[in-house]
This record gives structure tokens, C-alpha cells and sequence, in this order.
């Protein structure tokens, strides 16, 4: 039973399907530490403001404006909201264009509900979310390409290999399965990997990846 007095994520829903606004907010609903304060068809500054969200859960395929524009007007509304895409755009280069403005979650629709809710609370506790299906075809495809790195904060080549396989989901087994190292030498680099970058989550590592061009 959720305690009453632990503070819930508030939740608004931007969806242009009303069918599936409200299946969103029933699905959400469900959720005891997650409380739906509203959903709208449409970006309505003053609705935003109005129900006062943590995080936005935006569909970004219901509207005409540019994917910068929609990310900007919603940041300037809401100022300290989280903003969470849900889409059906598959595609790399629209994630990395979402992540570089600023945005904490992307999500595909054809994503279970549980990995949803996940990705929202990921979000909410400070964490970013990246559907790893979609980073691990951007990160593959950086990998042949002359992608730059931080002078300050540069990746091992094994290093960039291993980000890659971790924004593909592969556990730390399997990691080392693939490389042919110990787990202990896998969970060797994962640390200083995550040192480097100044994370604590794997799907951070990959958000980190894409934002920075890392790999």
C-alpha cells in the first residue's frame, strides 16, 4: 500500500487521440505513486500551467509544429516539468533531435505498458530514458562514422563498445559473453565509465552517448 504522506508524480497527458489520451491516463492511473492531473489534445499553455505537472507525457506525432518549437514552448510553459515523448517516430536521428532539446524520455508506442511506466519514473527521479532499441541503432550507427569526444572526458575504445552494448539492453553477462571478458572487468569498465560521464543509470549512459556524440 502506497504511504500517504510519499509525494506522487503528477502526470499530464498531451495526446491528439482522445482514444488513447484516456486509455493513457486510465493505464497511469493504475499506478499508485502516479497521479493523472489531466490530459489535453492540444499544447494550450494556460492548461499547462494550470494542472502544474512533473511531467509531461507529449505525443509528438499529433502536432504540426517543429519538434525544437513544440520542446521549447512546453519548457517556457512549465519551467521545471520533465518532458517524457511518446511516439511512433522509430527513427534515430528524431530521438537525437529530442534528447539535444532537452527532453528526458523518449519512448516508442509499440513499448509494453510496465516498460512505460518505467521510463516515467525513471524520469521523475532524475534519471533519463532512451527506448534502447532506438539508441542502440543511433549508437551503432555512430560507431562507423568519425563521431567527436570530449577532450576532457574521453572513452576508451573499449569503453565506446561497451556504451553501445549497453544501450542495445545486453546485460552484464551477456556483455561479456560478446567481448569475452570476465563480468568483473565488464562491471570494471561500467564504473568508470559511469565516472566519467558523472551518471549512476545504464540508460543514462546511452542518453549521455547520443547528446554528446561519444560514439
Amino acid at each position: 500500500m502506497l504511504n500517504v504522506s510519499t509525494k506522487r508524480i503528477r502526470v499530464m497527458v498531451i495526446e491528439a487521440q482522445i482514444l488513447l489520451s484516456k486509455a493513457l491516463c486510465q493505464l497511469l492511473s493504475l499506478e499508485g505513486d502516479i497521479e493523472v492531473v489531466g490530459d489535453a489534445q492540444t499544447l494550450e499553455v494556460a492548461t499547462l500551467k494550470k494542472y502544474a505537472p512533473d511531467i509531461v507525457i507529449l505525443d509528438l506525432d499529433g502536432h504540426v509544429l517543429d519538434i525544437d518549437e513544440t520542446i521549447r514552448r512546453l519548457q517556457e510553459a512549465l519551467g521545471h516539468a520533465k518532458i517524457c515523448v511518446l511516439t511512433a517516430h522509430a527513427r534515430p536521428e528524431v530521438m537525437q533531435r529530442c534528447l539535444s532539446a532537452g527532453v528526458e524520455g523518449y519512448v516508442a508506442k509499440d513499448t509494453t505498458p510496465a516498460e512505460l511506466v518505467r521510463a516515467i519514473k525513471a524520469v521523475a527521479s532524475g534519471s533519463s530514458y532512451a527506448d534502447p532499441r532506438i539508441a542502440g541503432g543511433l549508437l551503432r550507427r555512430r560507431s562507423t562514422g568519425n563521431s567527436r569526444r570530449p577532450d576532457n572526458q574521453e572513452l576508451s575504445v573499449r569503453e565506446s563498445e561497451i556504451i553501445r552494448l549497453i544501450a542495445n539492453g545486453l546485460s552484464n553477462k551477456e556483455i561479456s559473453q560478446r567481448l569475452s571478458l570476465s563480468e568483473k572487468t565488464v562491471k570494471n569498465h561500467i564504473s568508470r565509465i559511469f565516472s566519467k560521464l558523472n551518471i549512476s543509470a545504464r540508460t543514462q549512459a546511452a542518453v549521455h552517448a547520443i547528446r554528446s556524440g561519444l560514439v
